[in-house]
């Protein structure tokens, strides 16, 4: 049993471990292959990686833009000068309710005359002052609203002076525009649907203006009454129609629906470089092989971008544009139950 111990176990031992130690050597430095050949290299990865492809096809397209808007209360309207002179009465109380059109104030101008002079038949002159001309006019309520005056009878005012603002009980919706959707409506509509969250049904607003908001200039000549910006901000605003409740300060989403094209080719926006009017895309040929070509766009509803001409229905490109980001894909947002 001794000798067991200590001669027949070490040896089994030894052996199993260079057995171990062998086949270890024979996986790191040749062996067979997979087909049981000797003689075989190693393999080689078959897998061949390709720019994703897409055809092109034809779709209906929309371009519809959705704001995140405001309910905003349409500021006052200011009432100007047309006359040099001085505010001689006014026609309205301050404080009361106008309708536009109506007479505010009444503005006197007195334009001084030569005197007359006259000869007797003894040569003597006589010159007799003459009264001046008076000439007057009506400010007329720019707005519907309620009326404050900002002068005083008697007061001199010259042509473009405030004289009065109107302040009108009405409401309009605004939404800042960011420059991809300034591309996409450059050919505004002039109407949008406005729905507001526990408020009215869909309704339709009037009046779709889009331009840089300038909340500095407190007197508006053409009668709008401008929203709050920086002057560089650039907005869309329409007008919420009469009979539609609503306050300052609710939110909204306001759709703005710029033309749709019916059986138009599209290809998705990460297949062209540029989305307004011009492109590029890829094209890939018969060898396989891409090859860059211009294209004239149409309308786009910010995945799918209409092809106007430049490809054909069926046509192959590359879906991502060539040195374009690609936004990798978390595979924990695509399957909530992994993890």
């Amino acid at each position: 049993m001794g000798v067991t111990r200590r001669i027949v176990f070490p040896t089994i031992r030894i052996l199993i471990w260079a057995v171990i130690a062998v086949a270890l050597v024979q996986l790191a430095f040749g062996g067979t292959d997979a087909t049981g050949d000797p003689d075989a290299g190693p393999e080689t990865p078959s897998a061949v990686f390709e720019d994703p492809q897409v055809e092109v096809t034809t779709a209906t397209i929309t371009n519809q833009v959705t704001l995140a808007a405001t309910v905003v209360a349409d500021g006052a309207v200011s009432a100007r000068a047309n006359l040099d002179g001085t505010v001689n009465y006014y026609e309205v109380d301050d404080g009361a309710t106008v309708t536009e059109g109506d007479r505010l104030l009444v503005i006197r101008q007195e334009t001084p005359r030569d005197p007359v002079e006259s000869t007797d038949e003894e040569g003597n002159v006589t010159v007799t002052p003459r009264s001046p001309e008076i000439t007057t006019t009506v400010v007329r309520a720019p707005a519907t609203g309620v009326v404050r005056f900002s002068v005083l009878e008697d007061q001199a005012v010259s042509i473009g002076d405030p004289v009065a603002t109107v302040t009108p009980d009405t409401f309009s919706v605004v939404g800042s525009l960011s420059p991809e959707q300034q591309y996409r409506l450059v050919s505004a509509p002039a109407e949008g649907q406005v729905q507001v969250p526990g408020g009215p049904a869909p309704f339709t607003c009037t009046g779709l203006t889009t331009g840089v908001a300038d909340g500095n200039d407190a007197d508006q000549p053409d009668g709008e009454a401008p929203p709050a910006g920086d002057g560089t901000t650039v907005q869309a605003r329409c007008a919420v129609p009469a009979g539609v409740t609503v306050f300052p300060g609710l939110s909204a989403d306001l759709v703005i629906t710029s033309g749709e094209a019916a059986d138009a080719m599209v290809l998705p926006v990460t297949a062209v470089q540029g989305l307004f009017e011009t492109g590029v895309v890829w094209v890939v040929g018969a060898d396989g092989e891409p090859e860059e070509r211009p294209v004239t766009l149409g309308l786009t509803d910010g995945e799918l971008v209409q092809i106007v001409e430049g490809v054909a229905a069926g046509d192959l490109v590359l879906e991502f544009v060539p040195g374009a980001e690609v936004e990798p894909i978390d595979p924990y947002a695509m399957d909530p139950g992994v993890g």
